[in-house]
């Protein structure tokens, strides 16, 4: 009997009958990727099916894995070497496999049960007014001001701040486990005996993202497990028609009930609080909520249940695997069931088959840790994974302002003076060495801010400088160079101290002040909860960061220093998951170029481990028409550099050509600048010059907003000006819209710009970094650095070093993000205009996706460039 899962040829669960033959090969590559243990970057173009070919080949797989598991439970008992008589064994295994059975009904079964109790639940909801809980800490006095005990560090306190509990052996505590066991409802498995399962975790970049994937899961055939009132139906009553639709199409498929994969999404305080006092007073939502934890017990939130109430969580946990819930249906649960989502949600994760969560939760050690999520043999799916590298880098930058060290160093001063005589030998200890890393820190702080001053620091390169942490370090002196910061971060996280000090510190402040600091401190980050970031990050690998101390104007008109702790190498922080999970897929629209992403992430695994997969589009290849533009109407070759983008002569070129492409393209064009200098530029002379009045004869303009909370008002107004668009004739009668915008904004990424909303888009130039950032110029020397220690010196005639050719990878990233926001589902049409000689390179070309670069069009002349256009839409308009 083997074990090994071979690749199926068909995934029945997959909704649309016949799946595109893209969507075939995607799955199939998907599952052998997982069996395999392998880590793949999927690039598949919006409108492909990705997310449902990925939840179908995904999810075809664990149902297989599950019944390989018991496959391998049953082949356990027949060969457990034993000499026992083949009528013995079968009858065993038969046992064995109706055992199994019976456990999957109970447990379907409870699940069915939390459905009903739900529904109860939300019909009473709905039928009475919902009053606020009382606070059943109201009525019971304040604790005695001068009661200073809640300051003292946790290790130092008779009473624990965790859950507000008492500090017991470890034998009273079992007992009173015990106890706690007895009064949980028959059936309910405690904590230590949760069942745990293979599970699915599927991060991408934000809730609204998260949000799209239950509504794919919902369109999934998935089987069944049997329950009690299934067991003697016959398996046609399962059986689902197949549906004659594509992803796109208006009808709905009618959702399985109940559905067969449990399911749960994970998110913030920020969206699943359901605690309304707390979050109109607090000044940070988590900070507030840990503070709620740490308070005894009749001042704790009253969502969240006593320890001896635990049932209620385990009901409320059984809620959320019963159906699957997004965001928003979770925290409505919540209100319903009168307890926190957000802790209900963590509760969950164990028992569930897939989990949604955010690139954060995912990617950050200290938040996995957080949520109890061990990623050991689970797979790990990573959507709209263009974003990856950037967010690891983000994630890993910590920022520590003078201010900060500052008001950290008088907090913790302040509170060694007054607790020297409570404190345990081993706390001082620890806070002294905290004095002296701060006080250090402080002192090379100012002495660096006066060497630049006098210096006169006015240009970058004076008000900046990036040094390596061991330089700082032995910056520091002596003392701090020679300390073990991993020991005190350690200490700060299990004595929660940061919190106490802070705590001390803002009531002596509201002593010496009025009455309202207190409140308006609430729920504020402790200045120590920064230090301890920074020192996290000083303990890292000091090839890979970098801190850099810049000399910025302060309020007062003074000048203050900020700190910035930089990683360089995103491997790392990812490298933790890679070797946890049993398989990584790294899915996007645009992946490419797909070398830039393994060699900056999976440069330590073995090549045969590291697989990609790149799917064409669904569309025709007639509905899409990709041109660079070489040369403009003058006859010059057209190359938007930086030094030219401020040129008269460069613009004014610039808006005769977008003028010509507005007067043949229908409906919607989008115009990508590089910059927001470059545009807002553009934009001053053509009003000077007229030039957006003429664009006005054909369009109606917009420009991307400055303000984020502007972008919905920009989008509702482009595309009312599309819907009243009328076929452009040749009197210059309007039609349609010309947005302007900027690559790497706020409209270049996660927007569907599709059908008319988008028939041509245009990219102006090449969005290259800016050099003279020190933090891109440091990881410009590092690869290099990498890449000499590999022993590669010697390059192929045209090849770029390492350090050009992340510069040139970061450009094209920003590029095709920009590009695929016209072509959004089959039908679709557009024009896509790479207005830059350079796009016609071989190097820059490669860099293209491979659905857009395959049928990349270069005229010699402006003239046969516009007569392409020409071409392509006229036969549309047919």
């Amino acid at each position: 009997m083997s074990l090994q899962l071979d690749t199926p040829d068909a995934f029945p669960a997959f909704p649309y009958d016949p799946p595109y033959s893209i969507q075939v090969d995607l799955m199939r590559h998907l599952y052998t990727s997982i069996e395999q243990k392998a880590v793949t970057i999927i690039e598949s173009p919006t409108g492909t099916g990705k997310t449902l070919s990925l939840l179908c080949a995904a999810l075809t797989w664990l149902s297989d894995e599950k019944e390989r598991a018991r496959r391998g439970k049953l082949k356990a008992a027949a060969d457990d070497g034993t000499s026992a008589k083949d009528w013995v064994i079968e009858q065993t295994m038969e046992r064995m496999r109706r055992d199994l059975e019976a456990d999957e009904r109970v447990y379907e079964e409870r699940l069915a049960e939390a459905r009903r109790r739900e529904e109860a639940t939300r019909r009473m909801a709905k039928a009475r007014v919902v009053k606020k809980a009382k606070h059943a800490h109201n009525s019971k006095p304040d604790e005695d001001p001068e009661d200073d005990d809640q300051f003292l560090p946790e290790t130092d306190q008779a009473q624990s701040s965790v859950d507000g509990e008492i500090n017991v052996s470890a034998a009273l505590r079992a007992l009173m486990d015990k106890l706690i066991d007895r009064v949980r409802r028959p059936g309910h498995l405690n904590d230590e005996e949760e069942a745990t399962c293979t599970k699915i975790y599927y991060a991408s970049r934000t809730h609204s993202q998260l949000a799209q994937v239950l509504p794919e899961l919902s369109r999934l055939k998935l089987r069944h497990p049997p329950s009690s009132a299934q067991n003697h139906q016959s398996d046609s009553s399962q059986c689902h028609v197949p549906q004659k639709r594509r992803p796109g199409d208006e009808e709905h498929v009618q959702e399985p009930t109940p559905p067969s994969t449990r399911t749960v999404s994970l998110g913030s305080r920020k969206q699943l609080c359901i605690n309304d006092e707390l979050r109109a007073k607090s000044r940070d939502l988590d900070e507030s909520c840990r503070e709620l934890l740490g308070e005894r017990t009749e001042k704790r939130c009253q969502y969240l249940p006593r320890i001896e109430e635990d049932v209620k969580m385990l009901d409320f946990r059984d809620q959320i695997l019963a159906h699957p819930k997004d965001i928003e249906d979770l925290a409505t649960a919540g209100r319903y069931a009168h307890i926190c989502p957000y802790f209900g949600s963590r509760r969950a994760i164990p028992q569930a088959e897939l989990v949604t969560l955010p690139y954060n939760l995912l990617l950050q050690k200290s938040a996995r840790e957080a949520l109890g999520i061990d990623l050991k043999d689970q797979i790990v799916i990573i959507d709209e994974a263009h974003n990856l590298i950037p967010t690891l880098l983000s994630l890993s930058t910590t920022r520590l302002p003078y201010s900060t060290i500052a008001t950290s160093l008088i907090q913790v001063c302040s509170y060694v003076s007054r607790f020297r005589t409570r404190l345990s030998a081993v706390n001082m200890l620890h806070l002294k060495r905290l004095v002296v890393f701060l006080d250090a820190l402080k002192k090379y702080v100012l002495e660096w801010k006066d060497a630049r001053e006098r210096e006169g620091g006015k240009g970058p390169s004076e008000k900046t400088e990036v040094m390596t942490v061991a330089e700082l370090m032995g910056r520091m002196g002596k003392k701090v160079a020679g300390m073990n910061l991993l020991e005190i971060e350690g200490y700060l996280k299990r004595s929660k101290v940061a919190r106490k000090i802070a705590g001390y510190s803002d009531k002596q402040a509201e002593k010496e002040a009025d009455s309202t600091r207190k409140r308006n401190n609430k729920g504020t980050i402790p200045p120590l909860h920064a230090v301890e970031d920074f020192m996290v990050s000083l303990t890292r690998t000091n090839d890979d960061g970098r801190v850099t101390f810049t000399l910025t104007p302060g309020l007062n008109g003074e000048n203050t220093v900020e700190l910035q702790y930089q990683l360089l190498n995103p491997s790392p922080t990812f490298t933790e998951i890679v070797d946890e999970a049993r398989a990584v897929i790294l899915a996007g629209g645009t992946m490419s170029p797909i070398s830039d992403v393994v060699n900056q992430l999976f440069s330590h695994l073995p090549p045969t481990r590291v697989t990609s997969f790149s799917c064409g589009h669904i569309i025709p290849a007639t509905n899409l028409q990709t041109l660079v533009v070489c040369k403009g109407p003058r006859g010059g070759e057209l190359e938007f550099k930086a030094a030219q983008q401020g040129d008269p002569a460069v613009i004014s070129e610039l808006g005769q050509i977008l003028f010509n492409f507005a007067s043949l393209v229908p409906a919607g064009m989008i115009v990508f600048f590089p910059s927001y200098y470059f545009l807002n530029v553009a934009k001053a002379a053509w009003t000077k010059s007229g030039m957006l009045e003429k664009f006005g004869s054909k369009k109606t303009t917009f420009f991307e907003p400055e303000e984020s909370v502007d972008v919905d008002k920009v989008l509702q107004e482009y595309a009312k000006s599309i819907s009243a668009y009328q076929t452009p004739s040749p009197t210059g009668k309007k039609g349609g819209a010309l947005l302007f915008a900027v690559i790497g904004a706020k409209l270049s990424e996660g927007l569907n710009f599709a059908d008319d909303l988008a028939r041509a888009v245009v990219i102006v130039g090449l969005p290259f970094a800016n050099l003279a950032s020190p933090e891109l110029r440091e990881r410009m020397k590092y690869v290099k650095r990498l890449e000499e220690k590999r022993g590669v010196t010697k390059k192929e005639r045209g090849q770029k070093d390492a350090a050009a050719e992340l510069y040139e990878n970061m450009c094209m990233n920003a590029v095709n993000q920009s590009i695929g926001r016209a072509v959004r589902h089959k039908g679709d049409w557009a024009s896509l205009l790479l207005l830059d000689r350079r796009y016609a390179t071989t190097s820059i070309r490669n860099k293209l996706p491979k659905w857009i670069g395959g049928g990349l069009i270069v005229r010699d002349g402006f003239g046969p460039t516009v007569k392409e256009m020409g071409y392509f839409f006229k036969g549309k308009r047919t």
